[in-house]
């Protein structure tokens, strides 16, 4: 405990502001439940891009797996992934920081499952 929290109460937060106790519960069980193919990213241009290519690299592989697109901070971060877009597979972050090519994307994939 430093000096300048003495007597004060400790406010826990994250990087949006928003992540409390029971946000970052959720997030974490988040992480676990729903599709095993999940994007994580704002919706940005980029984000769209890597979920586009997955979707593409999907089909190439004749897999059929629902892509979930997770655009909540809190859970974002319970994965670790501090830059975005990244595509997590089976729970484990397989990409983060770029947009894969639908080829990138399926040789993760043949790799992982």
């Amino acid at each position: 405990m430093s000096l300048f929290s003495i007597g004060k109460k400790e406010k826990t937060s994250c990087c949006c502001g928003s992540c409390d106790a029971k946000s970052m519960e959720e997030a974490e069980r988040a992480k676990t439940e729903g599709a095993s193919v999940k994007i994580l990213g704002s919706g940005c241009p980029k984000c769209n891009q890597l979920e586009a290519a997955t979707k593409e690299a999907l089909e190439q592989l004749g897999m059929d797996s629902a892509i979930d697109h997770v655009t909540d901070f809190s859970q974002i971060a319970a994965y670790g992934v501090m830059s975005t877009p990244a595509l997590v597979v089976d729970g484990k972050v397989v990409s983060y920081g770029k947009v894969l090519t639908a080829d990138e994307v399926a040789i993760i994939l043949q790799k992982i499952r």
